[in-house]
Order: structure tokens, then sequence, then C-alpha cells
């Protein structure tokens, strides 16, 4: 491990022959960069500024560079906490641990780290271990919850994906229907509108492949969640011009849902789109709990998950 400077910030690169990471300790740890030594080609989408910002708490996720890997936790959208003692205490944007700071400690070989984050308002530690092993870094997470009562929560790995005309989602055959949850979308209709997957007709009449991507210039956002649960644990993309896949593994049993973020020149004329394996539905954690989707961390208890991303 390399200590360096990323687009103005102090930054950790883990490395060896197949991948090259790159970690921004003081922006809550986030993954900025993750390369392939192969081939060159950098997997996360890249804020056009040269330089980036560390958020203060609390911030509009949308104020700021919405780039590389950050953690979403304990909710997706701004919400109320859902009930108990913190009943009614806000929610930001994006969670709160995207834009807090967290401590951090380089392992001594140079291919891991572990980093962990107290919130101020809510009963919780978040950590997670980093381990880059060939071609995959492995995330160990854990939430402990440090109250007398349960904690509710949602966790997604927000991990923005650099794209073209020639990505693909990558999705267990035995999803086969999505919810649109974006408003904005021009194609898929207001939320809760149901599409088969992967191939739908959208609100104009037409014909629809949701695995593809479209070019920039549709100017189009969508989000979607497939309505059943992915039992199989994994998802991916694979860039067809070239072969190259990004695959993601992770604990079907604790992290049960799969969203879809896809943004083609529609938000703020970004190019890019998220897999979104997560621990609860619909991206805010009050309807998660009111509709029983919502991980729950029983009274001073811990929950563990695993998640791997392999460059193939």
């Amino acid at each position: 491990m390399t200590q360096t400077v990323y687009k103005g910030l102090p930054a950790w690169t883990l490395e060896n022959d197949a991948l090259r990471l790159t970690f921004l300790p003081g922006y809550a740890c986030k993954m900025a960069s993750l390369v392939s030594k192969k081939t060159n080609r950098e997997f996360l989408f890249q804020s056009a500024s040269p330089v980036l910002t560390v958020p203060e708490y609390g911030a509009p996720f949308s104020d700021y560079d919405s780039s590389g890997f950050d953690e979403v936790f304990p909710s997706i959208d701004a919400c109320p906490y859902p009930d108990g003692t913190w009943q009614g205490m806000p929610v930001p944007d994006h969670g709160e641990v995207w834009a807090m700071p967290w401590e951090s400690v380089r392992a001594p070989d140079g291919r891991a780290a572990k980093a962990f984050v107290r919130s101020q308002t809510l009963p919780y530690i978040l950590s997670k271990n980093i381990t880059l092993k060939d071609n995959a870094v492995l995330f160990e997470y854990c939430a402990e919850n440090t109250a007398d009562e349960d904690f509710k929560f949602i966790w997604t790995p927000h991990c923005l994906l650099a794209c073209s005309p020639a990505t693909r989602l990558l999705i267990p055959d035995n999803l086969t229907q999505v919810m649109s949850v974006e408003h904005s979308t021009k194609h898929l209709g207001p939320w809760g509108t149901l599409h088969t997957y992967p191939l739908t007709t959208d609100v104009r009449g037409l014909k629809m492949d949701l695995a593809a991507t479209e070019p920039r210039t549709v100017r189009n956002c969508e989000k979607f969640y497939f309505t059943e649960k992915n039992t199989a644990g994994w998802c991916g993309i694979e860039h067809t011009d070239t072969g190259e896949k990004l695959i993601y593994e992770y604990d079907a049993d604790k992290v049960p849902y799969l969203g879809v973020w896809k943004t083609q020149g529609g938000y703020r004329g970004d190019y890019n789109l998220a897999l979104e394996p997560c621990t609860g539905v619909y991206d805010d954690l009050y309807v998660a709990h009111k509709i029983r989707r919502a991980a729950v961390i029983g009274p001073k208890g811990r929950c563990e998950w695993k998640f791997k991303m392999t460059v193939n």
C-alpha cells in the first residue's frame, strides 16, 4: 500500500499484479478508483472536477462529486428514523456515513485496510475490512447496534460504474420483473410501475431492453428494483466491446434485494450506472420499515456480511 494524493485529497493505493485500488481515508474511506492493470480500464465513474471536496455531515449528495464507491447507510433517501427512542430523527440524503469522518488503519502487508465510523445521532458503529487478493477486492462489513432496542437500517454499495452503450447488466435468470422508483424516467413510468425484465414495453409503447445501456445523448434516468429477492447472491456488468466483466458476490440472506440505477446523461449530464445490492427496499428506511423490508439488528447485536468485486 502506498500513500499518495488523488484529486487533491490524501489517498491510499492498494495494488497487485491485477488491480489498483485507490481509497480516500479523509472522505469516508470511499473507493475512488478501481483499475484493471491488465487493460488499464477504470471501472468506476469519475467526476469531471480535478479536485474533490469532502462533504459536511448532512450535506445533499447532489451537491458533491457523485463518483466512485460511497457507503450508503442507514437509508438511501432522506427520511425520519422509523420508530423507538430515535423515532423522527432525521436521516440525511444517502444516509449518514458517506459524509462522516471514518477511522482507518492500513495493514502492514499493503494488501488490506480497516475502517469504522460511529454515528453521533443514531445507535450504531459501521466497520469494514478491505482485502485485495488476485483479481478481487473483498469487503467484510459489520454493523453493531449499541442500543438496548432494535436498530433498523438499509445498506447498499453506491458504486457508480463507468459505462458505454456496450455495457450490459448481468443478472441471475430468476429475476424477471422490476418496479420503477425514479419519477424522472422517460421510459418506465411513475413509482410503482412494473415491467418484465430484461425485455419490456416502455410508456411510449416501444420495445426496451433493460439490460442495455443507452447513449448519454438520451438524457434519461432510471432506478428500478427487482421485485423478487436475489437468492443467487451475485450480479455484474459486461463491457461487450472488450469482454471485460465486473462481478459482485455477496451474502444473499443478508443482502437479499437488488436495485439498479442508470443515469444516461439525465442527472447533471453524468453517464454511469450502479448495481445496488441492498439490505432493504425501497430507498427510504421509513418506508422499508413499514413494509417489513428493512434490516433489523437486535439489542446490542451485530450484523455481518461480505461483498466481493471481481474483475474478469
